[in-house]
């Protein structure tokens, strides 16, 4: 394999690799191109990695990818909606990435035992975050690791978690916790919506996506100011709360 040509990623799939633990058996539900399984094995972070698509297109590409690198006996490909064509225990981690919040909470809730048997799980909504991040606490993950990173004009939002406990329950004795003293409601919904790791750490690219984002809703705001209709003043209510809460993450990352 050292005589082959390596794979080099974009900075989000980049990202998604730094996460997964080295030795770690992986697979990849969404894995569309198949690069990153190609780059797992390339760089001896996986010793085996099974690539999934739901769609035979991105299949074909992958395992095209996989057999110009020579990597067949290391990489396998199945179609398989979500989860479906997975067996417990044939992976460590479940890498799942570039799709709908809502569309992998579906994955991860349709086969429950399935990802609750992973030691980790990355993952990486493009939407949703809010709700994504609620479903995993109230579902009895814990989000272990959080990273965030802009490129090619947008921001991508990176999870490492892992189930350990029952829905509803703080899962006790994973690596990586912060306190488990209580949290407000406000405080919850920040962590939420923002990200409790990337919050309390104060990450840097978190403070450029804030601040891009209080522009673009100030402009929001002030578009509606100049509407009045019934839905224009309910918009607005929206419009302001998100602001409210933009400006308490910005303090909690310590201003401007």
């Amino acid at each position: 394999m050292g005589a082959l040509k390596e794979v080099t990623l974009s900075e989000r799939l980049q990202a998604l690799a730094d996460m997964v633990t080295r030795g770690n058996r992986a697979v990849d539900v969404g894995c569309d191109h198949g690069f990153l399984s190609v780059y797992l094995i390339q760089r001896g972070i996986s010793p085996r990695v099974l690539a999934m698509d739901v769609r035979r297109g991105p299949l074909s590409r992958a395992q095209e990818h996989v057999a110009a690198y020579g990597l067949g006996d290391y990489i396998e490909t199945r179609l398989s909606d979500g989860l479906e064509a997975y067996c417990a225990g044939e992976a460590d981690t479940l890498v799942c990435a570039g799709m709908g919040g809502r569309l992998m909470q579906k994955i991860l809730s349709d086969h429950e035992d399935k990802s609750r048997s992973f030691k980790e799980l990355i993952l990486q909504p493009q939407s949703e975050l809010y709700e994504f991040r609620k479903f995993l606490r109230e579902s009895g993950y814990e989000i272990l690791g959080e990273n965030v990173l802009f490129e090619a004009g947008k921001y991508y939002f990176l999870m490492k978690a892992s189930w350990g406990g029952c829905e509803g329950e703080e899962p006790q004795g994973a690596v990586g916790n912060l306190s488990r003293e209580p949290v407000s409601k406000q405080l919850q919904s920040l962590y939420d919506r923002y990200g409790k790791l990337l919050l309390t750490k104060r990450h840097p690219v978190l403070r450029a996506y804030l601040l891009d984002r209080q522009r673009a809703v100030r402009g929001i705001e002030e578009g509606l100011l100049c509407q009045d209709t019934k839905r224009a003043s309910k918009r607005l209510i929206q419009v302001r709360e998100e602001l409210l809460e933009i400006s308490q993450a910005l303090e909690l990352l310590g201003g401007i």
